[in-house]
């Protein structure tokens, strides 16, 4: 029995659903003027950290054509200590955080909670920024503000109005003609501007700016570090590295290379042959034949990315209760070729479709847990620790890979998975994450005898994953990402791309934190010159996602070793 646990999952419960509550209603600051260049509206706060949503307007050249208005403002979420100094240039440290592949800043919130809240305890005041890229500017949020799942689903595919607005549809690869320049040289000179207009003192950032990002974000952290933004290479005051005071990555490295992130993308993706050349993706990116957005056909694209959102709707709104978003969701290609591929048990399910996910009772944390956790869903870079379906038989998933099998591609991860085996009939729970492993946990195994899961392996609390899919004003994932980043990273040999690195020595000219998922990524082939912090059991996603208290009573380790490193970074 977890009896070192002093907040049970009631208390928890109870508590979030009073911050989705108060979160409907955010007020705005006083720098939120018409015309003004900056505006910061508070978001919904408890245990003592202050969370606001700053944007800044830092128009794109002329040279992009013609996009959104939103699209020249840089957005990123702000926490800091309630009782700490109103101030950022005040703060004792100030954490900034790129987010990965498909990721947006509300990925942060738990991680950024727990370390401001960790450092505060020690009697520290440190903000943790996190990070939306500009291309998220296109995302519509209304639906999810709305905090109903019923209204959400209506707004974005039944044409109804919430608040006198009226979905203006998902954007076609036609509409984005501006994003086939976003790549890295944008992207990091979006996180200098930011950094020079909120921070304009740079001895101020030199001294207390710590830079950093999760999965690829490490990767673009690695280009800020060896950038230099004035165009004059001999003058290094503008050099990215003299921007900040020291580097942490989170299930990544601080490098110019994708090879530590092998594995974290899909094979079907929309991305074009790099063997083609920089010129030639860049002509077909300019001229919209390659898509300039990065998708899939199934899973991840900005329909079934706005779908995870609404399922976190769900458990927020009414955890226990029985779900009926798959029933309620409208019937199309894409989402019955999503929930086919999430919720099969088997090769002969996904090609029948029988029987399907709207065959199954299950509560609307069940529905986010198959969708999010690592024991459900087949992605690996989309996986987190939050627990165990219960409440009735279970099952192998055996597909889109076999449990067991030596051969599964690392894209999958290598949990064994697992699915409800009764359609029609228990109601099928969800078991949080420290209640796995206590005396009424029925221990489900695979067919193989395998234990699908111990209290050792579960790490994140489902509510607080719900709170930041659906309760944050940016998003947890990313339905727009920019294909050019990527395709810039895998050409990092052109002389277009390799132009961009010219301090190489600024990867290594600060102190550099590197914290890693124990069956994340780097799972196997941890680099040990680093001296990483390994979060044992901990999945890809749950380096940002895991509850501050771990089923070992200890606090999580990820914001205790963010922490340390702001104190005194070596």
């Amino acid at each position: 029995m977890n009896t070192s646990r002093s907040t049970g999952s009631r208390g928890r419960t109870a508590a979030l659903a009073v911050l989705l509550t108060t979160g409907a209603l955010t007020v705005s600051s006083p720098d939120a003027q018409a015309g003004s260049a900056r505006t910061e509206t508070a978001v919904a706060s408890n245990a003592g950290v202050t969370e606001s949503l700053v944007r800044v307007k830092a128009p794109l050249p002329a040279s992009f054509g013609a996009r959104p208005a939103a699209c020249d403002w840089l957005s990123y979420l702000r926490y800091r200590s309630s009782s700490g100094p109103a101030s950022s240039a005040d703060a004792d440290r100030v954490l900034v955080a790129q987010p990965g592949i498909l990721e947006g800043a509300g990925a942060f919130d738990s991680v950024a909670r727990n370390t401001v809240t960790r450092a505060a305890e020690q009697g520290r005041h440190i903000e943790f920024w996190a990070l939306d890229r500009r291309s998220n500017c296109l995302e519509d949020r209304t639906g999810i503000a709305s905090g109903d799942q019923h209204t959400a689903v209506d707004y974005y595919y039944r044409g109804k109005k919430v608040e006198g607005r009226t979905f203006a549809g998902f954007v076609g690869n036609d509409k984005l003609g501006w994003m086939a320049k976003l790549g890295i040289e944008q992207t990091v000179r979006d996180e200098y501007d930011l950094l020079a207009a909120e921070l304009p003192d740079q001895g101020v950032r030199k001294d207390k700016v710590l830079c950093g990002g999760h999965s690829l974000g490490g990767v673009i952290t690695g280009y800020f570090a060896a950038a230099d933004f004035d165009g004059d290479p001999a003058t290094t005051t503008d050099a990215g590295h003299n921007q900040c005071a020291g580097w942490f990555a989170l299930d990544t490295t601080v490098s110019t290379s994708l090879g530590d992130l092998s594995g974290s993308l899909p094979d079907d993706t929309d991305l074009p042959d790099v063997g083609l050349g920089y010129g030639v993706v860049q002509a077909g990116l300019d001229s919209g034949v390659l898509p300039r957005s990065l998708s899939a056909p199934v899973l991840l694209n900005p329909e079934t990315m706005t779908l995870l959102a609404i399922a976190g709707v769900g458990a927020l709104q009414d955890p226990g209760g029985e779900a009926d978003l798959p029933g309620y969701l409208p019937a199309n290609t894409n989402i019955e070729a999503t929930n086919r591929f999430l919720f099969s048990k088997d090769t002969v399910t996904f090609l029948t479709g029988s029987p399907a996910v709207k065959d199954f009772r299950l509560t609307n944390q069940a529905v986010l847990g198959s969708l999010m956790d690592d024991q459900s869903v087949p992605l690996a870079f989309l996986q987190s620790s939050v627990g165990f379906f219960d409440g009735g038989p279970i099952t192998d998933k055996n597909f889109p890979a076999v449990n067991g099998s030596s051969s599964q591609p690392g894209l999958f991860g290598t949990e064994y998975k697992a699915i409800p085996a009764v359609p029609r009939g228990p109601l099928y729970t969800w078991r949080d994450y420290d209640r796995v492993g206590d005396q009424d946990d029925p221990g489900y195994r695979s067919s193989d005898g395998t234990p699908f899961t111990a209290a050792g392996k579960e790490v994140t609390d489902i509510q607080e994953l719900a709170r930041s899919m659906a309760a944050q004003p940016l998003d947890f994932t990313e339905q727009y990402f920019p294909t050019k980043l990527v395709t810039d990273l895998e050409l990092a040999g052109s002389p277009q791309v390799k132009r961009l690195v010219v301090h190489p020595d600024g990867l290594t000219a600060n102190p550099a934190l590197t914290v890693l998922a124990g069956d994340g990524l780097l799972a196997g082939r941890v680099p040990a010159d680093l001296h990483p912090v390994v979060a044992d059991g901990y999945q890809h996603l749950d380096v940002l996602t895991a509850a501050p208290v771990q089923n070992n009573g200890r606090p999580e380790p990820v914001s205790t070793a963010l922490t340390e490193f702001a104190r005194a970074p070596r």
